[in-house]
Formats: structure tokens, C-alpha cells, sequence
């Protein structure tokens, strides 16, 4: 079964000396692809970093909503610079987080915004974080889908809309904006109906699975730092959702991840008696 994560930190210092570990742990569970996102420019330069020593994991660079107050326009810029990088495959993590509101709400549209024309010149789909701010983020993503037609350049979705935790009826409207709807670890999670509602209501071609490391560790290993090996967990749980095998859902959700992220060529397809 292959496996993809498509959203971690495992550059960020929570992961230290066992860094390297974490990505052979991943690697031995059946991952053949690992996304690190940076938050701010410094950050996005260190996942940038260590997707160079490792040839199976890539990058995202952008600035978090969290962190908009503080991004000036040169950072910006740099970030633009080196969204450029073949190992930089998304823009992100960037969004709207209206829930901690650790940035003014209105320098955090105007640092989504130009992330948006950042994803556009360089032609690579967005990450985004969205939390209690889809009044905002709703009809923002609906006019630069407009503006590219849904789809990227090259004909690629526009993005991912990352730790997805809105109902099946919101989904619907992202899908059809250009869009993939992420499962994350917490689908494991007993409380976790709404999001095990998304998932029985969304066609799987349209869904990622991912960890969100160090955060939201799945049921099985609740309290414990999160880590990409763990997204086994979530391809079981939607396996289970859906009634479907576990290796389906691996399958094609790497095939999407894959797609979206622009680096089929660059993974071994599956086995022929895998598939």
C-alpha cells in the first residue's frame, strides 16, 4: 500500500535528533511522499532544507495566518522567490484563522491575497488553513477560482484545503471550486462524526489523507506527538467509512496527492500486483 502525507512540520523543532527516524518509520509503513509546510519565511527555508536531504519528502513555503501581522513585503517576496524551487510542489501553509485571531483579521486577507498571486505566477496549487473564517475565505478562494478557471495552468486542482473541519455540504462547494478536501488523524477520533460525515459524502477522488505532525495525534496515540507514519491510521478509518479496502484508499489517495503536488514522475508507481 503507498501512502501519502500531505501536510506535517516535521521540520519544526519539535522533531530533533529523531528527525531522520521519523522519516524511515514513515517509509517502512508504505509513504512514499511526505509535504512539510513552512509558516513564515525563515521556517519555509528549513522545510526547503529538508527536502533536499530527502528525496521523498517536499516542501511548502508560505506564511500562516497566524503569523501575517509580523510578515513584511520583503519576506514576501522571498517567499515568492522561493516558491520557484522544484522542491517547493505548494504555496501554503496559508489562510484564515479567525478562531485564535493571533493576526488582525484584515492583515491576514491581505497576506492571503498576495499568496494567491504568488500560487498563480508560479503556477503550484495552495495549502490552506481555514478555521471558523469560511464567511471570508469562501467567497475570497470563489473569485481567484473564477479568475483561473479552476484549475491551475497545467490543468491541476488549485489546492487542498488542509485539516478539513467543515460539514459534507461545504466540501461540496470547495470540490467544485478546484479543490480537495484533506483527511486528517482526528477522523480516528470518537467525537469526529462530522468529519467521517465528509468523508462517506465525498467521491475519493477527491480526498488526501494527512497528520498535521506534531498535532492531532489519531486515536491510537492520543496525547502523543503526531508523526507521518500515523496517517495509516487514517487511511484505515476511511477504508472502514466507506466500506472500501484500506489499500483502495491508500492507492488513490496517493495518486491525488501525487497529481495535485505535480510529482508523479518523481515516485515509483506501484507494483503491478498492488494495484
Amino acid at each position: 500500500m503507498r501512502l501519502f502525507d500531505t501536510h506535517a512540520h516535521i521540520h519544526d523543532k519539535d522533531f530533533g535528533e529523531d528527525r531522520d527516524a521519523i522519516v524511515e518509520r514513515a517509509r517502512a509503513v508504505g509513504l512514499v511522499g511526505i509535504l512539510t509546510l513552512g509558516v513564515t519565511a525563515e521556517n519555509s527555508e528549513r522545510a526547503l532544507a529538508l527536502s533536499h536531504r530527502h528525496a521523498d519528502v517536499w516542501a511548502a513555503a508560505g506564511v500562516h495566518p497566524h503569523d501575517a501581522a509580523e510578515a513584511t513585503d520583503a519576506e514576501l517576496d522571498a517567499l515568492e522567490e522561493m516558491a520557484g524551487d522544484p522542491r517547493v510542489v505548494a504555496v501554503g501553509e496559508i489562510g484564515l484563522d479567525y478562531y485564535r485571531n493571533l493576526s488582525p483579521r484584515d492583515r491576514q486577507l491581505e497576506v492571503i491575497r498576495r499568496q494567491l498571486l504568488t500560487a498563480q505566477r508560479v503556477g503550484k496549487p495552495i495549502a490552506v488553513h481555514a478555521r471558523e473564517a469560511h464567511e471570508d475565505i469562501l467567497p475570497l478562494l470563489s473569485t481567484w477560482s473564477a479568475e483561473m478557471g479552476g484549475r491551475l495552468p497545467d490543468g491541476r486542482p488549485l489546492g487542498v484545503m488542509h485539516y478539513f473541519s467543515e460539514n459534507a455540504a461545504m466540501a461540496v462547494k470547495y470540490v467544485a471550486l478546484g479543490f480537495i478536501i484533506s483527511v486528517h488523524t482526528s477522523v480516528t477520533h470518537p467525537k469526529a462524526a462530522q468529519l467521517a460525515e465528509v468523508v462517506r459524502e465525498t467521491p475519493l477522488e477527491y480526498l488526501v489523507l494527512e497528520t498535521d505532525s506534531p498535532y492531532g495525534a489519531p486515536q491510537r496515540y492520543r496525547g502523543k506527538r503526531n508523526e507521518p507514519a500515523y496517517v495509516a491510521e487514517a487511511a484505515a478509518r476511511v477504508a472502514e467509512l466507506k466500506g472500501i479496502a484500506v489499500e483502495t484508499v491508500g492507492d488513490i489517495t496517493t495518486s491525488n496527492a501525487l497529481r495535485l503536488f505535480g510529482i508523479e514522475s518523481a515516485v515509483p508507481a506501484a507494483p503491478r500486483e498492488a494495484r
